[in-house]
């Protein structure tokens, strides 16, 4: 995969060169390809904002320096291009995972106020939003979107099935997760995962993970078709309170 960066602040991403998602451009099985915006700036002050028209507050980044920089990317490396807004649909796993199936792809990191709408209508295919909340720049978001990108592809994770058994893989959340020791602060482990009996303990954690969906966000089990066994489980948990 070939991921392409628009940006001011380039040196923001020297964080990829970190942990399992550094090992993975080591691997030559991601390459980073950032431009640094201000290079095509207009003036010898290397500004690449200015005041919107009809008035408002903060600045706004111009069109034609995004234009430049983006035009240094072969049309044919340009894959989808996204842009961080938050007016765009919102990340999800599906939509990582449909992104991830992309060879080329290339990421718009606006700043200021926004971007002039008519590079936006131009050059970029879809708005990405990481939630209803607003950030300084979509360095951020696009550090976040790479992240959930690349750690994804193959040979990225030692296990595979970390993947398949990822939160939300499924579209519920994962359940609880222990580790050693048995006992911590007079909490012990849940016997069953000490049983050694695979099928109830695959049990357990399905069990969980709905129960854990179902009180933190229930609104995700809408868009899940639940088993006829998940239903049952669901409607059994709810008749002795349990949840």
């Amino acid at each position: 995969m070939n991921i392409n960066i628009l940006t001011i602040f380039p040196e923001i991403f020297e964080v990829l060169n970190t942990g399992l998602i550094g090992q993975s451009i080591q691997k030559e099985n991601v390459f980073i390809n950032c431009l640094d915006i201000r290079k095509n700036s207009n003036n010898k002050h290397n500004q690449i904002d200015a005041k919107p028209y009809g008035g408002g507050e903060g600045m706004l980044m111009m069109a034609e320096p995004l234009a430049k920089t983006i035009k240094e990317i072969d049309e044919d490396k340009r894959g989808v291009v996204i842009n961080f807004s938050p007016q765009g649909k919102q990340l999800t796993q599906n939509l990582v995972e449909s992104f991830s199936k992309n060879e080329n792809m290339t990421l718009v990191c606006g700043r200021y106020e926004g971007i002039d709408q008519r590079f936006i209508d131009k050059y970029v295919d879809e708005e990405i939003s990481l939630g209803d909340f607003v950030m300084s720049g979509g360095e951020i978001a696009a550090l976040s979107f790479i992240d959930s990108i690349i750690r994804i592809l193959p040979g990225t994770l030692g296990n595979p099935d970390s993947v398949s058994n990822d939160t939300f893989s499924n579209g519920m959340l994962k359940g609880h997760s222990y580790t050693r020791p048995e006992i911590f602060e007079d909490i012990k482990v849940p016997e069953v995962l000490l049983s050694g009996n695979h099928i109830k303990i695959k049990d357990w954690k399905e069990e969980n993970s709905l129960i854990q969906t179902y009180l933190r966000r229930p609104e995700l089990l809408n868009n899940v078709k639940l088993t006829n066994n998940q239903k049952k489980l669901l409607e059994e948990l709810l008749t002795k309170d349990i949840l």
